[in-house]
């Protein structure tokens, strides 16, 4: 007797079923589920991530795996033919999960041959729940399922964690010139075509043409595979290859195998740690076995490895912040990626915007680049460029790394969700990666749209520790006046004066910083430090061009946020009356007057005036709202208010920091008091 289904199994079959409905659509996505499965995206995420703990993407795509798993074991059919009929756009990104969620290739399935005890154990387990079990029962319920998914979690995590079980990386095994030493092994050939014995060599050949590379040649691998007594091919085993690489003193070591089957070829190449034998990575290429096309195969196996090792190797010299960002096949758009970097030192948006498109010129798959143009473009107020930007790295985050993916997803909450969500995405990654500083910055930018300051200070302290560990200085001087903003919403000034004593070692004369210090030596009435750095301040701003109009209002920002609201109001008037005719500063005085309640009336007439220059703006039309608000004109100055809320969603960036949300709750308060 079985026991009945509980209603979350009941829901988790049925979403199930829905996918393996529309297997062979490679665009039935978050979006599609959700709206077949008659519940909004969000609420289905929280439901998934409260039962099974897994994005929609990721559910979504775990099923397409075991419905792949279960045709790979009971059809004749190739990887690359499964691949297409579960959704998947590529062959080679279906390799890729493959291999991530079960810890084989695709083409190890049938043959079982894998070498760890526990990973027989997997494939004998999920054996069985296939034959006695429909698809989506071994999925979701049955037990051995549970099991399974447990030892797979431990041979993933040996997979993915090397900071926990301390396997090496390809830079941990250079030699003393910073070269990878490689040594291209005979691939095991059962093909019985001699033709494919040229794998080495081509490999051989084509990798001795970086100079980042040392190759170990042909002859020399070829003498000692006779003194050792293995001449067949056909034969040569791992063992051997690692005890011929340990000879060569090789620290990586390429070995793999050509299959046939029909007419298919299948190539297989694997990068293996020479000491540990532990796998860097898997390659496979599928193709005919005709005579024209095994060069080509041979060449595309060639280029594949090649990349991996120059892309390895162009990462020593750059930053560790970059380092969780590296997955391309292109070293060409790597390397505009690395440039990138320089061009933000040199706070150079615009060289950014021409490195960040060019890399993804060159892979258009390059998720990391995709959402650093769309950040860059953001900054420059060309929302609508970065919107269309996140929209298609958030489409392609299902073929992707599944890191990359919670980029992906990230970056879309950021503009379409909730700082909740942000939250939620950015600790999924966390649990992956938990020495990226910038994903606990993003924590902490997330907390501070909520208001919620103490929560948010952890977090960039956290940053900061991981910059400490490193011996290197942050990435930008906002790792400092973002946790010191939170220190000072939170009445921490000693621990705020000490931050930027500190961030000024790091990035002297940042204008940023020098505000954040005006703003604290104001707030403890310390007016002659302040005035010190005023002075400073406007000095700087002035050397890089900055307009009189915009130091003058950055100063009435100044005075505003340490509420000496006299000063501040005098410095708005004065940046109005240099660009008098600015919708800009007459909405900044408007709010100013408003928003601190010092003449309202006056606040509507300039806010309605920045409408008159331009009526569809968000931002004047909450000024408006608000003014409405305040003077008791609750049903008019929600309505508006909610105009330039979805004015905002629609043309800006989904964002608490503005007030606008919170602004709209407390005036339906007022409406429902009043009734």
């Amino acid at each position: 007797m079985t026991e009945p289904f509980t209603t979350y199994q009941i829901f988790i079959r049925k979403l199930t079923e829905i996918i393996l409905t529309n297997l062979n659509n490679k665009d039935f996505g978050v979006k599609e589920l959700a709206r077949e499965s008659g519940m909004s995206r969000s609420g289905l995420n929280r439901r998934l991530n409260k039962i099974i703990k897994k994005t929609i993407s990721q559910f979504i795509r775990e099923v397409r795996l075991q419905k792949a798993l279960e045709m790979l074991q009971n059809e004749s059919v190739t990887a690359s033919e499964v691949a297409y009929k579960v959704g998947f756009s590529s062959p080679a990104y279906f390799n890729t999960c493959f291999h991530e969620f079960f810890g084989y290739p695709p083409g190890k399935v049938k043959k079982r041959s894998l070498e760890s005890p526990e990973e027989d154990i997997l494939t004998h387990v999920t054996a069985r729940q296939e034959q006695k079990r429909p698809a989506w029962q071994a999925f979701a319920f049955s037990k051995l399922w549970i099991l399974f998914l447990s030892v797979l979690i431990v041979i993933v995590g040996i997979l993915i964690y090397p900071k926990i079980f301390k396997r090496k990386t390809l830079d941990d095994l250079r030699s003393s010139d910073g070269r990878i030493i490689v040594a291209v092994m005979p691939f095991q050939n059962i093909t019985n075509d001699r033709i494919w014995d040229g794998v080495q060599i081509n490999l051989i050949s084509y990798l001795s043409n970086y100079e980042e590379l040392t190759v170990r040649q042909k002859e020399t691998i070829d003498n000692l595979l006779e003194r050792m007594g293995n001449k067949d091919y056909a034969s040569f085993t791992p063992s051997v290859a690692r005890a011929i690489s340990h000879k060569l003193d090789a620290n990586v070591f390429i070995y793999g195998s050509i299959d046939k089957a029909g007419s298919e070829v299948r190539v297989n190449a694997q990068l293996i740690n020479s000491k540990s034998r532990k796998v860097f990575r898997s390659f496979q290429i599928d193709g005919p076995s005709t005579e024209d096309e095994i060069f080509k195969i041979i060449d595309s196996v060639s280029v594949l490895v090649k990349n991996y090792l120059v892309i390895s190797d162009m990462e020593k010299g750059i930053s560790p912040d970059l380092k969780p960002y590296k997955y391309t096949n292109s070293p060409e758009a790597y390397r505009y990626f690395i440039l990138a970097e320089d061009a933000f030192k040199r706070n150079d948006v615009m060289g950014q915007i021409d490195l960040y498109s060019k890399a993804v010129a060159k892979d258009s798959n390059f998720i990391p680049a995709i959402i650093f143009l769309s950040m860059r473009y953001e900054e420059l107020g060309l929302y609508e460029d970065a919107r269309k930007l996140c929209l298609i790295a958030y489409k392609k985050r299902d073929q992707t790394p599944y890191k990359d993916g919670l980029m992906a997803e990230w970056h879309h909450a950021r503009y379409f969700e909730t700082p909740d969500d942000e939250i939620k995405y950015l600790r999924q990654f966390e649990t992956l990666d938990d020495q990226v500083p910038v994903v606990y910055w993003q924590i902490g930018n997330a907390y501070c749209k909520l208001f919620q300051y103490s929560k948010a200070i952890p977090e960039y302290e956290k940053t900061l520790e991981i910059y400490k560990k490193w011996g290197i200085k942050p990435m930008f001087v906002l790792n400092y006046t973002n946790l010191g903003i939170a220190y000072h919403m939170t009445g921490k000034v000693k621990e705020e004066k000490k931050l930027y004593k500190k961030a000024e070692q790091d990035f002297p004369d940042k204008p940023v910083l020098i505000y954040r210090q005006a703003v604290l030596a104001l707030s403890a009435g310390d007016t002659v430090t302040a005035n010190q750095y005023i002075e400073k301040f406007i000095s700087v701003r002035k050397g890089s061009g900055t307009s009189e109009a915009d130091i003058t209002t950055a100063l009435a920002d100044i005075y505003s946020k340490a509420e000496l609201l006299d000063k501040a109001e005098y410095f708005y008037r004065k940046a109005l009356s240099l660009e008098s005719s600015s919708a800009v500063r007459l909405n900044n005085l408007a709010y100013f007057l408003i928003d601190k309640g010092r003449d309202i009336d006056s606040g509507l007439e300039l806010a309605d005036k920045a409408l008159e220059l331009n009526p569809e703006n968000y931002n004047y039309l909450h000024t408006q709202g608000w003014g409405l608000y305040k003077q008791g004109r609750y049903q008019e100055a929600l309505d508006i208010l909610l105009k330039s809320w979805e004015l905002r969603k629609q043309y800006a960036i989904y964002n608490y920091d503005r007030s606008t949300f919170l602004h709209i709750e407390e005036v339906k308060r007022a409406i429902a008091n009043k009734k």
